[in-house]
């Protein structure tokens, strides 16, 4: 086992594990850490634990000390310095006539490094804009591509729902999202119902995807001949959240459709009906753009 304090550097941002050198840190003190791209400040969301020693990626890094009211003075006076910075550098990408789109900037808090965040449809030559920017600034310079969801996160948004994006709020890091889990969820698989911000799948779509995968396994299909306590049925309609299913009764006296539990039915044989894949009701424009937004989550998949 090993000594741990968690710090974030930023909002909803990934926790990373530093060595607290015997030093005792509670939950919201800010700190100033030494990490792999220099000196930062920031915010403990665990405090002290010891955990397992596969769960720390070596070597581990230290705490320097509980930030002082001089260090958060510099921090501030940094942001400050920021929005200065950001506007020279949209001004030397328009200079330089580059296909980029600024999104962020970042001074280290010991100033030996400013982190420039951009989104771009493909790779950027942007070493001349590095070299106008470093004799601008007088320091190490550092311009980072990002993809549409990390812009989302940095930026901020509403989402569909009405509420701040789930990733910059605290979602910590993006997980895999598909087209099966909106059909599993009996979403409408218009892509445009099913994207976020960012243009990519709802993240939102994971969330209680292990709760559906229970359920079906629980819930017999449409379409399937079933026993129940009043005969044999043939399932109609399926409620996977309340756990019923609708069943059409066949008797003397004519169809009649009745409502029972997964508990009260048995399968007696599944249905014939093919799956409808995920074409029903979509015209050519919108499973064009069901199949870019599939490409588009298996690239990024790849990607990390």
């Amino acid at each position: 086992m090993v000594k741990v304090v968690g710090v974030r550097f930023m909002t909803a941002g990934k926790i990373y594990y530093f060595d607290p050198c015997d030093n005792e840190f509670s939950v919201g003190d800010m700190v100033i850490v030494e990490t792999a791209r220099g000196v930062e400040c920031g915010k403990v969301v665990l405090a002290n634990r010891e955990v397992p020693d596969e769960e720390v990626v070596s070597p581990l890094k230290s705490v320097i000390r509980k930030a002082t009211e001089d260090d958060l003075k510099h921090v501030q006076e940094n942001k400050e310095k920021e929005k200065e910075a950001f506007a020279i550098c949209l001004e030397k990408i328009k200079k330089h006539g580059l296909d980029m789109k600024l999104i962020d900037c970042e001074y280290t808090f010991d100033n030996n490094k400013i982190l420039f965040y951009f989104t771009a449809d493909g790779r950027v030559d942007f070493r001349e804009l590095v070299k106008d920017l470093a004799s601008v600034f007088r320091t190490r310079i550092e311009l980072r591509q990002i993809g549409v969801r990390d812009e989302a996160k940095m930026m901020g948004s509403i989402g569909a729902c009405g509420r701040t994006l789930c990733c910059s709020t605290h979602l910590a890091e993006f997980h895999p999202v598909s087209i099966k889990m909106a059909k599993e969820q009996s979403l409408s698989l218009n892509p445009a119902k099913i994207s976020g911000t960012c243009g990519r799948l709802m993240c939102c779509l994971k969330f209680e995807h292990e709760t559906y995968e229970h359920l079906l396994k629980k819930a017999p299909k449409e379409g399937a001949t079933v026993q129940t306590p009043d005969g044999l049925g043939e399932v109609v309609q399926v409620n996977l959240l309340k756990e019923f299913v609708k069943i059409k009764l066949d008797d003397e006296q004519g169809s009649d459709i009745k409502e029972y539990t997964f508990d009260d039915v048995k399968v007696v044989k599944e249905t014939d009906k093919a799956d409808d894949g995920v074409d029903g009701g979509l015209d050519e424009i919108e499973l064009e753009e069901l199949k870019e937004l599939e490409e588009l989550e298996e690239l990024r998949e790849l990607e990390d």
